[in-house]
């Protein structure tokens, strides 16, 4: 037997069928396509960080609850004492947990589309049915017809609600959310990745514990290199999915900078600061630039659309890397998202290049 008659009679049919996750290399590229904190740490910061990793035993295991940097979250990051917390390899790895914790045969998985890829990624992976309701093509706003008309045939055990959403940036409407919330037959998790750019939560939100999950990630605050996702719920269902999160799956040094880094919060409360007043500058910029429509953002990057009828959406991303800038190419991924390309809010240098070279690029026709 060959190694394709062997993959074709051992590998599940559905994912023979996905396409795995792939990350575009920057090579000497200014880096705007991952939703990355531009901003690196203070000297200072880097030589205490640094002395206390001197300390670190890495011979030992790590603390398989990390009760200190629970407890750092709960005091950095205004989570309520009353709500129990789930800690993850990124939030990837909390989006498996809960979806391996309802797996069976006929479960659905729901949510507003373009979404988070991985919501369909890991349902797919794990054998669910993955159901995505198409947001307003005009202004990606939630369907909230065909959202509850999907809820009510689909009977979904699970509904992943983004909030900002990615890759559209834009915040759902509050209300609506609520009646979902309450109308949903399973979970609902809100995933406020972007939380560090948007005053809006649903993290202190009351009445809505029986069924509400809050999921946030310290990597577009600033520690994407430590992979730290954590689910905010109440206790009995943080619970169920302990039972399923491998044993020490947040390793020593992610603990420690993270803890470590929370105790600095005044640093990265800056940068995104920073972030913020470089997101309004940015939008205003691309909004002068003929053939280009920028959609409002409450995250840390911008989704606009290139709609000038000479222009390839591909090919003004192509332009834009040879001249040394790398963004996200979604045009093609989905059919509301034809047009469309995605920037990192940068340090204010970055986005003078981006401009820079997309304004020449847009003006050659």
């Amino acid at each position: 037997m060959t190694v394709i008659n062997r993959i074709e009679s051992l590998i599940r049919p559905e994912i023979q069928a996905l396409s795995a996750y792939k990350t575009v290399p920057p090579g000497e590229c200014i880096k705007l396509d991952a939703m990355e904190n531009p901003y690196s740490w203070p000297d200072e910061m880097v030589e205490s960080w640094l002395e206390k990793v001197r300390s670190v035993e890495i011979n030992r295991y790590p603390d398989p609850a990390a009760e200190g940097l629970k407890k750092a979250l709960y005091k950095y990051q205004d989570i309520p004492e009353s709500k129990a917390l789930l800690l993850g390899n990124g939030s990837d790895e909390i989006i498996q947990i809960i979806l391996m914790a309802v797996a069976g045969p006929d479960v659905v998985v729901l949510a507003p589309e373009p979404a988070f890829v991985m919501y369909r990624q890991i349902a797919v992976s794990l054998g669910l049915k993955f159901k995505g309701v198409p947001l307003d093509p005009c202004d990606f706003s939630l369907d909230f017809k065909a959202t509850c008309e999907a809820i009510k045939q689909e009977q979904p055990a699970v509904i992943f609600l983004a909030y900002p959403n990615n890759p559209t940036g834009n915040l759902f409407n509050q209300k609506e959310m609520e009646e979902i919330i309450r109308l949903a037959p399973g979970l609902v998790v809100v995933d406020e990745a972007y939380a560090p750019f948007t005053d809006a939560s649903f993290i202190g939100c009351s009445g809505f514990d029986e069924n509400l999950l809050v999921m946030r990630t310290v990597s577009k605050l600033g520690l994407a290199g430590l992979r730290l996702g954590y689910l905010v719920g109440g206790e009995r269902w943080i619970e169920q999915f302990e039972k399923i999160r491998l044993p020490y799956n947040i390793n020593t040094l992610t603990q420690l900078t993270a803890e470590f880094a929370l105790e600095n919060r005044a640093v990265f409360e800056e940068q995104t600061a920073k972030i913020r007043k470089n997101r309004a500058e940015l939008f205003d910029r691309l909004d002068e630039i003929e053939g280009v429509e920028p959609l409002p953002s409450d995250a840390n990057f911008i989704l606009f659309r290139v709609k000038h009828r000479l222009f390839d959406p591909s090919g003004v991303h192509s332009e834009l890397k040879e001249s040394g800038i790398l963004i996200k190419n979604l045009h093609g991924s989905m059919p509301l998202l034809e047009g469309c390309l995605r920037v990192t809010v940068g340090a204010s240098e970055e986005n003078d290049a981006f401009i820079d070279s997309l304004t020449k690029i847009m003006a050659k026709k």
